[in-house]
């Protein structure tokens, strides 16, 4: 199944609207949740794990179909396995003239960039409101390269502090992760249409090509360096259905 199949719906699933935006929480996506949450046994690290989960990737969602709307787009948004999606709906007016998404090779790079920017607001506020409680902002180097702030508020107890560390790792760390140019990521969507940009005839199996790529790097990388098998499962998966559009076997992804 591709990354990019919407779940079908089921009796199960949590239905509610924010700003406008109808969601979606399809019943797998709490227990992805409770599974990342859970390696420790503990319950209520679990249960910040998965108000994290959803807090963070519905903050994600929302910056993609925010910014579709402000090209005239609405969206819904669905949680479910893989994380989540924000799926066009209707095209609108803006300016003057008809428009959706994909009307622009730019404006998609903008919607695509839009979801991993909206983490990185939220977790500058975040930082910003510890801050402004008199708690401690520090910044640590993963692997010496990637920057992680770390924030803390000595006076709130471990829970607290348990759900901000929680949160600014979502945000910030597989922020930075969903910006690799491995489609169908948001990266791998923005380096797609950055091919096309410079190459519209050849743009799309460039883009694969570097798909392929980074992602078997990527799954090395998390396997080796994270001593992650998530991440080197996920990241070889979307190599292989890369690999797939590439040499043009199994089913399109776009």
């Amino acid at each position: 199944m591709s990354f990019l199949s919407v779940p079908p719906q089921t009796p199960y699933d949590l239905n509610f609207e924010i700003f406008g935006v109808p969601v979606r929480v399809h019943p797998l996506f709490w227990l992805i949740a409770i599974l990342f949450g859970g390696a420790g046994g503990n319950i209520t690290y679990t249960l910040l794990v998965v108000v994290a989960f959803f807090v963070s990737i519905l903050i994600h969602e929302l910056g993609h179909s925010l910014m579709m709307r402000q090209y005239g787009q609405e969206s819904y948004i669905v949680l479910y396995g893989m994380g989540g999606l924000a799926v066009p709906t209707s095209s609108g007016v803006l300016g003057g003239r008809r428009v959706g998404v994909g009307t622009s090779l730019v404006e998609r790079i903008y919607i695509s960039l839009a979801g991993p920017f909206a983490g990185f607001l939220f977790a500058g506020v975040i930082c910003a409101l510890v801050f402004a409680l008199g708690g401690d902002i520090s910044i640590s180097w993963l692997l010496g390269v990637i920057p992680l702030p770390n924030a803390s508020l000595p006076s709130a107890g471990w829970a607290a502090n348990s759900l901000i560390a929680i949160l600014m790792f979502i945000n910030v760390f597989w922020g930075l992760i969903n910006l690799m140019p491995v489609y169908p990521l948001d990266g791998g969507q923005v380096s797609r249409n950055l091919f096309l940009l410079g190459d519209p005839h050849d743009g799309v199996r460039k883009s694969l090509m570097l798909s392929v790529g980074a992602g078997v790097l990527m799954a090395i990388g998390g396997a080796v360096a994270f001593n992650s098998i998530w991440l080197a499962l996920i990241f070889g998966l979307l190599a292989f259905q890369s690999w797939q559009q590439l040499s043009g076997s199994g089913r399109s992804m776009f």
